[in-house]
């Protein structure tokens, strides 16, 4: 009977420590920061850190798609989670909300970066 006791609260214990843990939506990679795809992140100059608030909608979101987050979402670490003009929900490193270019086709593709000069790699 002790041992079953033991085994359940030692169960408990560790589903409640990976509740806990957090994943972060981004990863850095030869020093930048890709989404879950492997895809180069950039941040736009126009949206205000902190502000909570993404300045690329409309048109702007369909060649700059968001990192868009879960709607069960929160924040961990340097990541937030914004809401955006439509009610999505978009990630944000350090305040910035993330973004993805249109016209990168692959993994390590950067060809957004510098993009009228606006449009920056994201980077940790």
């Amino acid at each position: 009977m002790r041992l079953l006791a033991s085994s359940l609260l030692l169960a408990s214990l560790l589903a409640a420590g990976c509740a806990s843990m957090a994943t972060a939506p981004a990863t850095a990679r030869e020093g930048v920061l890709a989404g879950p795809n492997g895809m180069t992140l950039y941040t736009f100059d126009r949206d205000a850190a902190g502000s909570g608030k993404s300045a690329c909608n409309g048109p702007c979101a369909t060649n700059w798609p968001p990192l868009m987050a879960a709607a069960d979402a929160s924040a961990t670490g340097d990541y937030s989670v914004i809401t955006r003009d439509d009610g999505g929900r978009q990630w944000a490193y350090m305040g910035k909300p993330l973004y993805y270019w249109a016209k990168d086709s692959k993994p390590g593709d950067r060809t957004g970066d510098g993009f009228n000069n606006v449009w920056k790699i994201a980077r940790p």
